[in-house]
């Protein structure tokens, strides 16, 4: 069993659900992250039921694999778009918040999607690898690629997103 699949099976063991904003607020971006792929912190409810997960962080990177199926398909038998795009959006949503400070967080600003090929419910594992371009104080940006165990390219993004200060 790779380290991959092996997280994956404990975030399927792992319970799910939000920490509360008293814990968040008092570690940086990067430590929360890590704190849910290590099942320190439940891991996002939206990963139960889109069937992916956080796998890598760092600093201004992260990796979520993911597995579409038929659950995922639209009308004409490929797998949504928004499967794409959510998977997209929580790389680079996520590398951006992995270079919040103690006391900040992120939310999305702007999202900008390009597919380039089909997902079929049998394309088996996907990653969605984003890194951040822009780490600015109030307005970071990020750029993230989804693509196969093969490198194949299915799509691409960019996301502006804002940091501030959690309110507590």
């Amino acid at each position: 069993m790779s380290e991959i699949e092996y997280r994956h099976a404990q975030h399927l063991s792992q319970g799910y659900g939000v920490a509360s904003m008293a814990e968040i607020v008092k570690i940086s971006g990067r430590d929360y992250l890590q704190g849910i792929i290590d099942g320190q912190f439940p891991a996002p409810t939206i990963g139960r039921a889109m069937n992916f997960q956080l796998a890598e962080v760092g600093e201004g990177y992260v990796m979520f694999t993911g597995i579409p199926s038929e659950d995922y398909m639209n009308p004409i038998g490929t797998v949504h778009g928004g499967y794409a795009a959510t998977l997209l959006d929580s790389a680079l949503a996520c590398a951006v918040h992995s270079i919040c400070p103690i006391g900040h967080a992120s939310t999305t600003v702007e999202l900008k999607i390009n597919y380039v090929r089909p997902i079929m419910p049998d394309t088996g594992r996907l990653f969605a690898r984003g890194t951040v371009v822009h780490p600015g104080r109030q307005l970071a940006t990020a750029e993230a690629k989804l693509t196969d165990e093969n490198g194949k390219l299915f799509a691409h993004g960019t996301q502006t997103c804002s940091i501030f200060k959690i309110p507590v």
